[in-house]
């Protein structure tokens, strides 16, 4: 006989000499009736028997059995009304006592069962997945052991951990992150702006490293958010390759940092909108196709010279359009002269990263019907982007591309560095 099928024979002779054959099957007819409801309830009931053995077995581990105490000053005492946490649900239990020569000796077991962060942080992860407040009691377990699932209980228990969560995310430290690539953002959210940072290390792993919020997205907005990561230990060194859509206050700060040694990334979604918006229906699936081919040539030559003829067709067509490529062509390609394989170039050459999150973001709040004040904005927003770093991947192309990329970077720095002494 397979191991599984004596541990399943052995299970349900547990439970017949737990309930009696008789009262096992009307539970059973009872889940068949209600489905997953009834199988949460005879779960629960359980759990509330699994932990109060716990319990017990505490007890007696500490105390020693009846007929051979362990310590003679160390007696059991009866047992009292409580409540514990299983999961998200807190449940009334009888706890065991046990008295010592100086009173009632804690039991280890049901401090930490009774202790309400685990609570919070299991409800906290049921609505970032979609799960309304007003709506939560459904989807708990129906029974009567049940209780405490109140809405505005529900509330409370959310900011406590939304709050835990936005210290720990505003004071994290990050001396232990080598930033290799850093996107940078803004979302909007309830009529601010929230400008969002978020590196790759040198390994390939993401982190969201800090948010700060504004009226607009402006410079000094992300000023004050370089100095945020700063404060808490990241190196904002030279040698970070930094990837924006191209927002002006954004740009400006990187350039008044950096001035011609900033590595800089313009987002080549963002520009081929950009440049198709400038043109009329009929012209922009041709557009499309031609920026695209000159971004997939491997040699920054290559991709420079179609970009370039790119350029006069588009001219002849709309001059605000080739404009607007001209002004932006050595940033498009930043990653072609860096010598980035085309690999790792799917992560680095868009903002789609970063915006991805976004979409994590959005959706996490979709239960939210209004922000009250900007302190449950970013309890929120830390939150969620929490939770997004579990979902992150490591980049694909990691392995040798990176140190061969910040190499080139190296490379990059030093012949700028050449030339300003020559001239």
């Amino acid at each position: 006989m397979k191991v599984n099928t004596k541990r399943r024979k052995k299970a349900r002779r547990g439970f017949e000499y737990i309930y009696g054959e008789e009262e096992l099957v009307n539970k059973m007819f009872h889940i068949l009736e209600t489905g997953k409801q009834g199988m949460d309830a005879f779960i629960l009931e359980l759990g509330t028997m699994l932990a109060e053995a716990v319990m017990d077995m505490e007890r007696e581990e500490r105390s020693g059995p009846d007929y051979y105490p362990l310590h003679p000053e160390m007696y059991k005492w009866a047992y009292q009304q409580g409540s514990i946490y299983l999961g998200d649900q807190k449940i009334p239990v009888k706890h065991p006592r046990l008295r010592g020569p100086e009173g009632e000796i804690q039991l280890q077991t049901y401090g930490t069962l009774k202790k309400p962060g685990t609570f919070s942080e299991e409800l906290l992860r049921k609505v970032l997945r979609g799960i309304s407040l007003q709506k939560y009691g459904e989807t708990v377990m129906k029974t009567a052991h049940a209780f405490g699932v109140s809405p505005s209980s529900l509330s409370r228990h959310i900011i406590e951990a939304t709050a835990a969560q936005l210290r720990e995310f505003k004071e994290r430290d990050l001396s232990d992150f080598t930033a290799f690539a850093v996107f940078i953002d803004t979302i909007h959210r309830t009529g601010e702006a929230f400008m969002i940072a978020l590196g790759i290390d040198r390994e390939g792993y993401k982190r969201a490293l800090g948010f700060w919020e504004g009226a607009t997205e402006n410079h000094i907005i992300c000023e004050e958010l370089l100095a945020d990561m700063e404060r808490r230990g990241l190196l904002v060194s030279r040698k970070i390759l930094w990837v924006t859509d191209g927002g002006k206050g954004i740009l400006k700060t990187l350039k008044d940092r950096f001035g011609k040694k900033l590595i800089h990334q313009r987002c080549t979604i963002h520009k081929d909108r950009n440049i198709q918006r400038h043109l009329a229906k009929k012209y922009r699936k041709e557009a499309h196709r031609r920026f695209k081919t000159a971004l997939e040539q491997t040699r920054y030559e290559d991709a420079r010279q179609m970009l370039l003829e790119f350029e006069k067709w588009l001219r002849g067509i709309n001059t605000s359009a080739a404009d607007s490529l001209l002004e932006a062509i050595e940033e498009i390609l930043t990653l072609h002269k860096l010598r980035v394989s085309p690999l790792l170039r799917k992560t680095l050459h868009s903002t789609n990263p970063i915006e991805s999150m976004f979409s994590t973001v959005r959706d996490c709040e979709g239960n939210i019907k209004r922000n009250q004040n900007s302190a449950m904005s970013q309890r929120w927003l830390a939150a969620v982007l929490l939770h997004c770093e579990k979902g992150f991947q490591r980049v694909k192309g990691y392995d040798a591309a990176i140190s061969e990329v910040i190499a080139h970077i190296e490379a990059e720095l030093e012949d700028l560095v050449e030339l300003q002494a020559a001239a």
